[in-house]
């Protein structure tokens, strides 16, 4: 029911008053195209935005996802109740906004073992978390690999790790999304190396548009090289900042038929967040239309 719902409230958005809030040639056009969709990481411009507040403004500026990160206003974390939860699930239920899921800031890659197995336990709790207010996975990372030991041994501990989080997840209907991250092992054929090693189905990879991307053999092939592990999700970064290639990107996730989430992590304090938004919005949906 309440996927029926969100999914009516999605239509009308398009076909009524969402119209006057984007562009709707482009909004039309990309879903001829594509059927991937933007959605917000509340990093940066979401974090001091309450609940109500984050999911009104997405709905303003036709973010249908978010992905909720740690320790912001919205205040979505594993200290709720049951009730409280059930609250956060029926809000998002009411709205055209999916809760795509959490951004977490585990990590794997610790020389020190009983912090990789806090990280374990505490990524756990917010896959419980996820389940109860209706969001389908949590974001994760590698954070780098230590000096101090083979790097061959910090890629099968992260590997290790992933897959009993993996275990977890899949009780629980939940999804593990590995975000490409950390000082070397962000590098690709690290991120490969790790997935190689990878046997939950439920683990997947999540492409952060990393200036790494780009180092030989490019990015067309460091992308293909790992393809087959993305998940659902993908972060990105201003689409109209910086020199980073999404054109190419874009155009790489449409040959695939990619229909996931891709999630805006900005990184800028525009004065006024709600047009920079909408801005976003539109450029993306030329970039997926061609």
């Amino acid at each position: 029911m309440n996927q029926s719902r969100r999914k009516f409230i999605q239509n009308s958005l398009l076909a009524g008053t969402g119209l006057t809030l984007v562009n709707p040639v482009s909004v039309l056009a990309a879903s001829k195209k594509s059927k991937m969709k933007l959605g917000l990481v509340t990093y940066q411009w979401g974090k001091d935005w309450d609940l109500p507040t984050l999911i009104a403004n997405c709905e303003k500026t036709g973010f249908m996802g978010v992905e909720l990160r740690t320790e912001h206003a919205h205040g979505v974390e594993t200290a709720l109740s049951q009730n409280e939860r059930r609250e956060v699930k029926k809000r998002f239920a009411d709205s055209p906004v999916t809760c795509v899921g959490y951004g977490s800031n585990f990590d794997y890659h610790h020389v020190d073992q009983n912090l990789v197995k806090k990280n374990i336990q505490d990524t756990i709790e917010y896959l419980k978390l996820c389940a109860d207010i209706g969001a389908t996975g949590v974001k994760v990372k590698p954070n780098g690999i230590p000096t101090e030991v083979p790097r061959e041994k910090t890629i099968s501990q992260i590997a290790a790790a992933l897959n009993e989080c993996g275990k977890a997840a899949k009780d629980l209907g939940q999804v593990i999304r590995v975000e490409v991250h950390g000082n070397v092992s962000q590098e690709i054929p690290n991120m490969k190396a790790i997935f190689e090693q990878v046997t939950e189905k439920s683990v997947k990879m999540c492409w952060n548009c990393n200036e790494q991307d780009l180092l030989p053999p490019g990015l067309e092939a460091n992308f293909n090289s790992v393809k087959k592990y993305f998940g659902d999700t993908v972060h990105i970064r201003e689409l109209n900042v910086g020199n980073y290639p999404y054109q190419q990107l874009m155009n790489l996730f449409v040959e695939m038929k990619y229909d996931g989430w891709i999630l805006l992590e900005a990184r800028t304090s525009p004065a006024d967040r709600i047009a920079a938004m909408k801005e976003q919005l539109d450029i993306f949906n030329e970039m997926i239309s061609g």
